[in-house]
């Protein structure tokens, strides 16, 4: 049955403690993610038994309500409808989170773009290998390439709305880095590049830019304001990213992705097995989020993330492990009915690569599944790494998708045959390999008989 998020959105707001407790509200690409003033008024147990919701996750004054791709986009909408006041960022508890929860905010806006425009480059992609539609595929290039032509101007927009600035200040600085007029600069005896730096350099563009703003704010007389402040912000702004940001983003742009080559073409499969292993506990911790601009910046550099498809073995161990779960309680009742059930409704979108349904709701609560789920997610990255070291490099050209939703986005330096059929090969040993050592190492029965396990949604 389709979610209402009207619904949605008003049953949860009560659950969290209503209007006054929620200080912000954004979300990401499954969840909806609230800061409190008292996370203590959360009814954990109330929020995971609406209908809809697949799952919760807390972290010091932060809630996220799981609910799936699509859906989350439509609650959080409804959700900001229904708060009373405008919501006001709380400081947050650490440096790192404060810096982690700012690049999200800076880049998960982006990537619906990412992932429309990477379908139509590959749709285009297989039209000009089967030389079909000559007279359209022009224009399919031209609609899936321009936004990635301009993602600096995006990231300045999001990165300066994002730590206080004007958002077209932002915009206007960074659009300095992909201007083709900066081939007529030269900066520490080198000529500039349109595009060098990529979006690290419109980062610290728009970074530079709202500092500027700021600072003269305040000591710009109120009549004045309007065309000093402006004027300044880009002037400053503009010139030091020409003189020392293009640069400098530049060598750290080109070094990221050489290091992402290097690090798969020599240690590929030992560094997939890391990546693929580790990689659902980063979610878990939040810390997957400083992976975001690496992404972005191997896609504006090279067209394609050669990492994503790696980390995405650990959403398919997860799936192994919770087929095995399933098997493994098809006689216990009425514990392994349950979450048999649970399962099944999970399963789907786990294929599809949205992970946490089947985190929190089956591996997780078990204990032990959720480490044979992270072996075989360490295996697929292994497989995958292992053709790396060979020089066949699978990449996606964008962020956001995983499992059998990131075959539409492949890409790799092999032809789209092979590259597809590598990442299978992963899945698949994801698959295997989560579902043995579940079967056989996850103590499954022992778990769900020493603990009630609820059906998540």
């Amino acid at each position: 049955m389709p979610i209402d998020a009207s619904t949605t959105a008003s049953a949860i707001l009560p659950l969290v403690g209503g209007p006054a407790n929620v200080t912000s509200v954004t979300h990401c690409m499954t969840r909806l993610r609230l800061a409190l003033a008292d996370p203590g008024r959360v009814d954990d147990a109330a929020l995971r038994a609406l209908p809809g919701v697949l799952g919760l996750v807390r972290s010091d004054d932060t809630c996220q309500v799981v609910l799936g791709p699509g859906i989350v986009t439509r609650v959080t909408a409804e959700f900001g409808r229904l708060l009373t006041t405008t919501p006001v960022r709380t400081q947050e508890s650490t440096p790192l989170k404060a810096v982690l929860r700012r690049l999200a905010g800076v880049f998960v806006p982006l990537i619906p773009a990412l992932i429309g425009c990477g379908i139509l480059a590959g749709l285009n992609g297989l039209l000009v290998n089967a030389g079909l539609l000559p007279g359209l595929t022009p224009a399919l290039a031209a609609v899936a390439a321009a936004f990635m032509a301009l993602i600096a101007v995006f990231v300045g927009c999001n990165t300066a709305k994002e730590f206080g600035g004007t958002p077209v200040l932002g915009g206007a600085v960074a659009a300095i880095v992909v201007y083709p007029g900066v081939a007529k600069v030269t900066a520490f005896g080198v000529t500039l590049s349109p595009g060098q730096g990529g979006v690290l350099g419109a980062l610290a563009a728009a970074l530079l830019a709202t500092w500027v703003e700021k600072t003269c704010r305040g000591r710009v007389p109120d009549a004045l304001d309007v065309l000093l402040t402006p004027a300044v912000t880009v002037l400053v702004a503009g010139l030091g990213t020409l003189y020392g940001i293009m640069w400098a983003a530049g060598a750290v742009s080109s070094a990221i992705g050489a290091a992402a080559n290097w690090l798969l073409a020599t240690t590929g499969a030992f560094a997939g097995l890391v990546l693929g292993g580790l990689f659902l506990p980063l979610v878990m911790l939040g810390l997957h989020q400083a992976l975001i601009p690496i992404h972005t910046t191997l896609i504006d550099q090279q067209g394609y993330t050669v990492l994503l498809p790696v980390l995405a073995m650990a959403g398919a161990g997860q799936v192994g492990a919770a087929v095995a779960v399933y098997v493994r309680l098809r006689h216990d009742a009425p514990l392994g009915t349950s979450l048999r059930t649970t399962i099944r409704s999970a399963l789907p979108a786990g294929l599809l690569g949205v992970g946490e349904p089947l985190v929190y709701g089956v591996s997780l609560p078990l204990g032990r599944p959720f480490l044979t789920a992270c072996a075989g997610g360490a295996a697929g990255g292994a497989f995958v790494g292992f053709f790396a070291m060979l020089g066949d490099r699978v990449g996606a050209t964008a962020i956001g998708p995983s499992g059998w939703a990131l075959f539409p986005l492949l890409s790799g330096n092999r032809g789209l045959g092979t590259t597809t059929a590598i990442y299978a090969g992963g899945l698949a040993t994801s698959y295997a390999i989560g579902f043995a050592a579940t079967y056989v190492f996850g103590g499954v029965r022992a778990a769900v008989a020493a603990r009630a396990v609820p059906a998540a949604g």
